[in-house]
């Protein structure tokens, strides 16, 4: 069948963008009917633990049993040594190889949460190989770990992951697999429902009729699988 596209025709020309996606350059090419993609993107904030300093082994927090359940395999302890440490490390901005150290020490305490399965966790990781924190930068990885939270029905991953599809950021550029995830971040009330539905709208104008089947049917066995609250019709 051929290529008949979703959500209105396109026209005929072509035009390059680049836009900031993070706060960093993405370049790209908006074909056929594209006029500019809402980027829904919501960078979870690093919560910064009163009193946190930094130490060359380990950021220190506010409470010491927060270390020793981390040391023992706490997930959301580690999450809590990774925040200070990255708070730590923001505050050092002006002594970059330090900043770089502790970032370091945050990367492998959200590593250690986010291997356990911690959705916090794997967005914490994303985000310091996004910005190349304590990591060299690297969108592949980033999107891994984006896919690991958004695989587990994390909204804000899978708007996230919809858009690097869209843009082949750290993924193979591909329409279908930014609809499903966009599609499914839409489909939860919250206050980014509307940026990601209209983002959701421009990657279906890139999509045929078949493909859009094919999505609906995989969102049904995924939605099977992930039951969740607050999803919309």
């Amino acid at each position: 069948m051929g290529r008949r596209r979703v959500y209105g025709a396109a026209s005929n020309f072509k035009m390059g963008i680049l836009l900031s996606f993070w706060g960093y350059p993405v370049e790209g090419q908006m074909k056929t009917g594209w006029k500019q993609l809402v980027v829904a993107m919501i960078v979870i904030s690093a919560v910064a633990s009163g009193g946190a300093q930094s130490a060359p082994a380990s950021p220190a927090t506010s409470d010491p049993a927060v270390l020793a359940n981390a040391n023992a395999g706490d997930a959301a302890a580690q999450v809590q040594m990774g925040d200070a440490g990255r708070a730590t490390g923001d505050s050092l901005s002006q002594t970059p190889k330090r900043a770089t150290e502790v970032y370091k020490v945050a990367v492998e305490w959200y590593r250690k949460a986010a291997e356990q399965g911690s959705v916090t966790g794997q967005m914490r990781l994303a985000e310091l190989y996004r910005d190349g924190k304590g990591v060299a930068r690297d969108m592949a990885q980033a999107a891994e770990w984006y896919r690991k939270a958004a695989e587990q029905g994390d909204v804000t991953a899978q708007g996230i992951l919809g858009v690097l599809y869209s843009f082949g950021q750290g993924v193979a550029q591909d329409y279908v697999e930014a609809y499903f995830w966009l599609d499914l971040a839409a489909s939860v009330k919250g206050p980014n429902q509307e940026k990601y539905a209209a983002n959701r709208q421009l990657v279906g104008q890139r999509i045929t009729a078949d493909e859009l089947a094919g999505v609906q049917e995989r969102e049904e066995k995924w939605l099977a699988a992930h039951p969740r609250t607050g999803a919309t019709p």
